[in-house]
């Protein structure tokens, strides 16, 4: 399974869902009904090893972001964990999640290839939300 989903996949994945993700951002319904469907699936599947206990400080940050609270950030940045979590929240994808403990394989690669793209931006707003007294709100 791995070498059918390596890292290049992953990037081209990641890269195909920028389109949406700029139409999500730019549609503040569309974004608010998009939370609220990541929050649904964040309470119901395992955060698991290091690749997928980001998700949710990406999903704290874009909702901060949406509620305008914390916007010191490049849209780039943006529009990338948009696609990432879009990509995590489809239960249709490359491995469908319904398969037991593979199906999120798939998943993990796409948030890592982000991950590599804003991990320092996503840095910058863990220190912004402890300066600020913040807690995580996924």
């Amino acid at each position: 399974m791995e070498k059918e989903f390596d890292e290049q996949k992953a990037l081209k994945e990641l890269e195909k869902g920028y389109k949406e993700a700029e139409k999500l951002l730019e549609n503040e319904d569309k974004l608010e009904r998009f939370l609220q469907r990541l929050e649904k699936k964040l309470k119901i599947i395992p955060i698991a090893g290091d690749k997928l206990a980001v998700v949710p400080v990406m999903a704290s940050l874009l909702k901060n972001y949406a509620e305008k609270e914390y916007t010191d950030i490049p849209i780039g940045t943006i529009i990338a964990i948009i696609s990432a979590l879009m990509y995590f929240v489809s239960p249709i994808d490359f491995v469908p999640d319904s398969i037991p403990v593979l199906g999120y394989f798939d998943d993990a690669a796409v948030v890592a290839a982000c991950w590599k793209l804003v991990q320092s931006d996503v840095d910058e707003y863990v220190e912004w939300r402890k300066e600020n007294g913040k807690q995580m709100e996924f």
